[in-house]
C-alpha cells in the first residue's frame, strides 16, 4: 500500500471511531410521524461516487419515493456520477457533492456542509452506517426525523438476503418507520434501475445492430474488473473458447472498459463508450450479460439484462446482480461446466424486462 494509502486508510479509521456512536441514543423514541404527507423533503447520504454503489442505491430511492409520494429526494454524494445515474428520477431534486479530495478543497469543502445545514428537511436518511460522513451529514442536517443507518438484528435473523447492500438499507429503514409508529412493510425489495427512457432504449438497439447480427439473440462480456476481482487473461480465453463453441448461433459481444482493454485480446466484436447511460442502453439490448463483479455489472442489472455475475473473491451475498433471471456465481466452488448449464437456463427463460415507464 502507497505512503497516501496508509495516510487515507488511518484517516478513515480514526473518522469510523469517532462518529460511530454517532446517533446511538435513541433520541427519537417518543417521536411519532402522524401523517406521511408531512414528508416533503428528504436527504439521502451516500458520500460515494463509484458506479457500482451509487446504482446500489437506487432501490432505496424507489422506496423513499413510494412511502413519501409527496417528497422531493436531495442526494449527498461525491463525483459527478449521480446527476447522471438519476437523470429520468423525477423524485430527485438535486445532489449535493462532496469534493473527492477535501483537503485540497477546503472551500468547496465547507461550502458543502453549509447547505445541508441551510436547507430545511423532514427527514435524512444515511445508507451505511460504517460512512462517517453520512452519519455526520444526517447529524449536522436540521431534520426532524434522522436515521443514521444502523443495522438490527432482528432482521439479519429473518431476512435470507439481509447482507445484500441494496438491501439492507431498506430492511433498517422499514424497521426504523415502524419506530415512528407506520405500519411494518412486507414489499418485495425493487431492483437497481437506471430508468432508461424509450428514445435511449432504442439508440442502445441501434447502436447494437450496427455491430452485431440483429436476427440473432445476443450474448454480451465484460472482461474487467478492478484489483483481485479481475480474472486473469488464461481464465477469460478459456470461457471465450468455450462459449463459442457451446453458442455457435448468438451473436458475442465484448463491451469495454473505460481502461480500453480486453481480457480475450479484442478477439469479438467490441463496444466502447464512456457514456454511462448509452453503455447501459445497449446492455439493455443483450439477452444475457455476464461479467465479474464490477460497476458495470450493476449497471446491467440496472437495465434489467439477466445478469451472470462471477465473483471469485468479493461477498456474493453482499454484491450478487437480482432480479430479471440474474445470479451471481462462486468461480472458486463452481466448475466451468456449470457456468453453461446455468447460462443455458438463464437463456431458456427468455428475457424477462419490465422497463420503467418511459419518460
Amino acid at each position: 500500500m502507497s505512503v497516501l494509502g496508509k495516510v487515507n486508510h488511518f484517516r478513515r479509521g480514526v473518522m469510523r471511531g469517532l462518529t460511530k456512536n454517532i446517533g446511538k441514543p435513541k433520541a427519537e423514541r417518543n417521536i411519532i410521524l402522524v401523517d406521511k404527507t408531512e414528508i416533503k423533503r428528504v436527504l439521502i447520504c451516500r458520500p460515494n461516487g463509484r458506479l457500482g454503489n451509487l446504482l446500489l442505491i437506487t432501490p432505496l430511492v424507489q422506496e423513499v419515493a413510494e412511502t413519501f409520494p409527496n417528497c422531493k429526494i436531495d442526494l449527498f454524494v461525491k463525483g459527478m456520477l449521480a446527476p447522471i445515474i438519476f437523470e429520468n428520477y423525477e423524485v430527485i431534486d438535486k445532489t449535493i457533492h462532496l469534493p473527492k479530495k477535501p483537503f485540497k478543497n477546503l472551500l468547496e469543502y465547507a461550502k458543502v456542509w453549509i447547505s445541508i445545514k441551510q436547507q430545511s428537511y423532514d427527514m435524512a436518511i444515511n445508507v451505511d452506517q460504517n460512512s462517517s460522513s453520512g452519519r455526520l451529514a444526517v447529524k449536522f442536517s436540521n431534520a426532524k426525523y434522522k436515521f443514521y443507518g444502523d443495522l438490527d438484528d432482528q432482521y439479519t435473523e429473518s431476512k435470507s438476503d439481509y447482507e445484500h447492500i441494496a438491501k439492507y438499507p431498506i430492511y433498517n429503514f422499514r424497521n426504523y418507520l415502524t419506530k415512528l409508529g407506520l405500519a411494518k412493510s412486507n414489499k418485495i425489495i425493487a431492483p437497481l434501475d437506471l430508468k432508461l427512457n424509450s428514445s435511449e432504449l432504442d439508440n442502445g438497439k441501434k447502436i447494437l445492430d450496427l455491430i452485431i447480427d440483429p436476427t440473432k439473440r445476443t450474448i454480451g462480456l465484460f472482461t474487467y474488473a478492478t484489483g483481485t476481482k479481475c480474472f486473469s487473461e488464461e481464465w477469460w480465453l478459456s470461457f471465450y473458447a468455450r462459449l463459442k463453441s457451446e453458442y455457435k448461433d448468438y451473436n458475442i459481444i465484448e463491451i469495454l472498459p473505460i481502461e480500453n482493454v480486453s481480457q480475450i485480446g479484442f478477439q469479438a466484436p467490441t463496444y466502447y463508450s464512456k457514456d454511462i447511460r448509452e453503455m447501459g442502453s445497449v446492455i439493455a439490448n443483450v439477452d444475457v450479460f455476464i461479467g465479474a463483479d464490477s460497476g458495470i455489472m450493476h449497471l446491467a442489472s440496472s437495465v434489467q439484462t439477466p445478469t451472470m455475475g462471477l465473483f471469485s473473491v468479493s461477498n456474493i451475498k453482499k454484491y450478487e446482480p437480482y432480479d430479471s433471471g440474474s445470479i451471481g456465481i462462486d468461480t472458486e466452488n463452481c466448475a466451468q461446466g456449470e457456468y453453461f448449464k446455468i447460462l443455458n437456463s438463464i437463456l431458456a427463460n427468455g428475457k424477462l424486462k419490465t422497463y420503467s415507464k418511459a419518460v
